[in-house]
Order: structure tokens, then sequence, then C-alpha cells
């Protein structure tokens, strides 16, 4: 009897999935069970208490986690870097409902949420670790053309 082919995309995972490194790795698991109700699939301990690696379930999707690792090969996070040029975003039901619970576990809203032109209610969000989080819920489905009218509408709003 043969094995089954193994897949290329392990069952579960999707083609892209953001993976950081952050100091204290062991507290933002427990942050983001808090503020995202992420579900924790595996952790690998490491030395000193250190997470080598995790990886995370929030909604639908997958998010893997280290600790500062340099002497191993492994980066620096956001405080180490003074600031990340990323930015994770997250899709949600109820945009204010998960900024609140964020807000509650411990991150700084960065931006309100608000009704966007591209048609989602969006708000930023930083966690106590450093990452940036933008999140957001769907509305409406609106055309490019749509899309762009109300870019430039915000724009010019900007300008007065």
């Amino acid at each position: 009897m043969s094995k089954p082919a193994t897949r290329t995309i392990p069952e579960g995972m999707h083609s892209l999935t953001p993976h950081i490194v952050c100091a204290g790795a062991a507290d933002a698991i427990e942050f983001y069970k808090k503020a995202f109700n992420a579900v924790e699939q595996v952790r690998l301990p490491g030395p000193g208490g250190k997470v080598m690696h995790a990886s995370l379930k929030i909604g639908d999707s997958a998010l893997m986690i280290a600790d500062e690792m340099p002497e191993c090969g492994g980066g620096l996070g956001p405080k180490a870097l003074k600031g990340s040029p990323v930015t994770i975003h997250l899709y949600v039901d109820n945009v204010d409902a998960t900024i609140a619970q964020a807000e509650k576990a411990g991150a700084k809203v960065t931006m309100p949420a608000a009704d966007m032109f591209w048609g989602d209610r969006y708000g930023q969000l930083e966690d106590p670790f450093g990452h940036r989080w933008s999140v957001a819920t769907h509305k409406v489905d609106l055309s490019p053309e749509e899309i762009q009218a109300g870019m430039q509408e915000m724009m010019k709003q900007s300008q007065q």
C-alpha cells in the first residue's frame, strides 16, 4: 500500500505566512491569544525558555513566531530595531470589537477604526512587542473607479 503524496503546502497553511520575531515570544503568544483569539498550534521550546518556533492560528491563517536569537542566525524584533517597516493586515468580522479587545490586552491604538474610501472599516494598532497591525472589516464592494474617486476626494479633503 502506497503512502499518499505529500502536499507541497501543508494542510491549514496558505502560500504566504508572516513569520515574526520579537523579544519575549512566549509573552507575545499569550498576547495574541487575548487580543486576536489566536490558537497555538505548535511550540518548539529552545534554550533558556526562548521560543525557537511557534505557529498560531488567527482566523483562517497562520502566524509563525520566534524569539530574537541573533547568536543562532535569527533576526531581531521591532523594538531592538527601533520600529518595523511591516504591517500585518487582519480581516475580522467586527473591527471595532477586535480593536477594543486588542487594546484591552495591551495594544496601542495608532489609528481608530473609521470607514475608508476603499470599502473597509479600518484601524491600526501597535502590539506590546512593536509589531504593527491593521485591522479591518470589509463593508462595501466598490469598483476600482469608485475607489480611485474616493481616494482623490480624501486627498482633496486632507489638503484643505
